[in-house]
């Protein structure tokens, strides 16, 4: 199946809207899976002015390109998070070092996302939730069920209101499984669905670079979550054990050599493309494929670039009857 490829905005931020669409534009992109960030979109505007929004979507479209998702990763994940210092790199100046105005702040503004995504006639929004539990996910001191039942039941309690929003604006809130998240594999994804009752709103955005590091196969990921597969990322990475390379990271920065795996430009690692491409087939998924591009080896704009014409590669049309049909003797 043929499907859109687009740029997931947030790494490209530094270039502001314009620039971005330059970039997206000149490299081939068929659009943009914007971010919510200030410098490439304002959220209280595009919930609250539909004006705004048309000098958006025109400044994407003088360039040959559409608003496919908006991603509201960086606001999402300060609704559920514990207090985190770092959270502070996300939010206003003016919330920063007061955990619960950042809280409600991210709620506040999570309700007026659907509207915002509708106004730009986007029908999914990609995110990150945060966690109350994240930090317990090594049972040391033992972790009792009762503790992470009653992180779930927090979840539930902070984003049923924001889903039941989305519902009614008739737009999908698509989670990105990833480490730190509530939802980061298999199972913790399996009865997240299971708590929210299958909420019709909630959705998957699957990346496979977080799955695979992890001893998932994203192809499996999305043959057995199917029904929730409202977007996909399309980002690579690469595992290489040693015998003295620790799998959680060691506390090294992304790109370090000494680390087990690192991300990279799409088909420079290990994910299988293109079983993942086929196993999108196989659940009839339309939408697009968003090259979010995370590579500290190479130059950005090189890398976005052969990742384009990667994924361009992956994509062909499915037969209308089997190649063997001709052979088919009468019954």
């Amino acid at each position: 199946m043929k499907r859109p490829v687009t740029l997931t905005a947030g790494q490209w931020s530094d270039l502001g809207l314009a620039g971005l669409c330059d970039a997206a534009a000149s490299m081939g992109y068929d659009g943009l899976e914007l971010a919510l960030r200030p410098s490439l979109l304002s959220l209280d505007k595009a919930a609250t002015s539909r004006p705004y929004c048309e000098e958006v979507l025109e400044a994407m479209g003088s360039k040959g390109l559409r608003c496919w998702a908006l991603s509201s990763h960086a606001i999402g994940k300060c609704v559920a998070d514990l207090p985190d210092p770092r959270l502070d790199a996300l939010v206003p100046e003016a919330l920063r070092g007061k955990p619960e105005e950042i809280r409600r702040w991210a709620i506040d503004s999570m309700m007026a996302v659907p509207t915002a995504a509708r106004n730009l006639g986007c029908k999914v929004v990609t995110t990150f939730m945060g966690s109350p539990i994240w930090p317990f996910f090594y049972s040391f001191p033992p972790t009792p069920d009762s503790m992470i039942d009653q992180g779930y039941a927090r979840f539930v309690e902070l984003w049923r209101p924001i889903l039941d929003e989305f519902l009614s604006v008739g737009v999908s809130l698509a989670l990105e499984p990833h480490p730190s998240e509530i939802a980061f594999d298999y199972y913790s994804t399996e009865r997240l669905l299971r708590e929210l009752d299958r909420h019709e709103a909630f959705g998957l955005n699957v990346d496979p670079s977080h799955l695979l590091w992890q001893g998932i196969d994203p192809a499996e990921f999305i043959r057995d979550f199917a029904p929730t597969v409202k977007h996909v990322h399309m980002k690579d990475v690469a595992v290489r054990k040693n015998g003295k390379r620790g799998i959680l990271g060691s506390h090294l920065p992304f790109g370090d050599s000494r680390r087990a795996w690192n991300f990279r430009s799409v088909g420079r690692g290990d994910v299988d493309f293109e079983e993942m491409a086929r196993a999108l087939d196989d659940i009839g998924y339309a939408g697009p494929l968003s090259v979010e591009w995370e590579d500290n080896g190479m130059e950005r704009r090189e890398g976005a670039t052969e990742s384009l014409a990667f994924v361009r590669k992956l994509q062909h049309a499915t037969p209308d009857k089997p190649f063997d049909s001709h052979m088919a003797r009468p019954s």
